[in-house]
């Protein structure tokens, strides 16, 4: 964790900085390794500072106690201490997470820090760190990935007509709680016509012989998520479903043959679109192809045709297209994806029903 702290600190000439004050709980947690709860961190050139109050100082200060990293108890004012600390730093000028910071956090501090110290903006420095996977990092996701995939299969056999969205996603719960994990968000469980909804609400519908199911499912294993969709089919599958289901494909392959490192994000959802345009179901599809995983479910880089992002090797990115028809059905499926330096890992292997 010093090592992303210091990574974090050689950026300040670039920066234009003094000090990163750091508001966000998941950018806490990813330069400190510790899951932040009513604290705030103050990152000056020379030191790191944890500023949280009376609940939870004792228990922080263990966690810290062998590492560079200064506790600091506030008592009067959170935005006073955080203040003082970079005054006493002689802090000209103070970078914040300006997408995360509310306005009256923003004015208290200004006011409370004076004329004589300078504002700047830093959207997504600490997420521009996030983005590369470091080495542990990834073997966590891939814990996640296992679990969720062995999720798939154990809701396979469960899956059946005359069963509800409502008691797929309870069964699921059981799951979660056997595995000792947590849901990286609420599943999407839409069956037949309520999964042309792309983000359909579980709701009590039964599912019914010859319709399909969409489950979109991901876990949480030591704060970092998975996020994978499956297609489930009750019965024969109608020619219909089984063309599109096979364009969905059809599209992730043309996406995978282009990411590598170096690619730019929107050439990849071009790849995806393209095929489905050729297959005449460009229409259908209207959200972006993907997104990166990390500690936060959705995070960048964004993959969608108004991205101007470029993969980095072992960036992990979701590719998802999906097509949806009001009335009657949608159909997505979604893997995690490893960029590589030149192609990727398809992390959560290939389909098996």
């Amino acid at each position: 964790m010093e090592y992303r702290l210091s990574k974090l600190q050689s950026f300040f000439s670039e920066l234009e900085v003094d000090a990163v004050f750091v508001s966000t709980p998941v950018n806490i947690r990813y330069l400190t390794g510790h899951l932040a709860e009513d604290a705030w961190l103050l990152i000056t050139r020379a030191k790191t500072f944890y500023i949280t109050d009376f609940r939870y100082i004792e228990h922080v200060k263990k966690v810290f106690k062998a590492r560079n990293i200064d506790v600091i108890q506030f008592e009067e004012s959170l935005f006073k201490t955080v203040v003082q600390l970079a005054a006493s730093h002689k802090v000209k000028v103070f970078g914040f997470e300006e997408n995360h910071l509310t306005c009256y956090q923003f004015g208290r501090l200004r006011a409370l820090a004076g004329k004589g110290v300078k504002f700047k903006g830093l959207s997504g420095a600490v997420e521009a760190l996030r983005v590369v996977k470091e080495a542990q990092e990834l073997d966590i996701l891939r814990q996640a990935i296992r679990i969720n995939l062995k999720g798939f299969s154990f809701i396979k056999k469960f899956i059946c007509p005359g069963v509800s969205e409502e008691a797929v996603l309870f069964k699921l719960q059981d799951f979660i709680r056997r595995e000792g994990v947590a849901f990286s968000f609420p599943p999407i469980i839409a069956s037949g016509p309520n999964a042309a909804y792309p983000h359909a609400r579980v709701s009590g519908r039964e599912l019914k012989s010859s319709e399909p199911l969409l489950l979109d499912l991901g876990v949480e294993v030591s704060g970092y998520k998975s996020d994978l969709t499956r297609m489930f089919f009750l019965g024969k599958m109608s020619r219909s479903f089984e063309q599109n289901l096979s364009a969905i494909h059809g599209a992730q392959e043309a996406a995978y043959k282009v990411i590598r490192a170096g690619v730019e994000a929107k050439v990849v959802d071009a790849a995806a679109r393209g095929f489905l345009e050729k297959k005449g179901l460009a229409q259908y599809f209207g959200h972006s192809l993907g997104h990166g995983v990390g500690l936060d479910t959705h995070e960048m880089p964004r993959i969608s045709g108004k991205s101007g992002e470029i993969l980095l090797e072992n960036m992990v990115i979701t590719v998802e297209p999906g097509v949806y028809f009001p009335g009657r059905y949608g159909v997505r499926e979604e893997e995690m994806v490893l960029v590589t330096k030149n192609g990727c890992e398809v992390l959560s292997g290939y389909r098996d029903h």
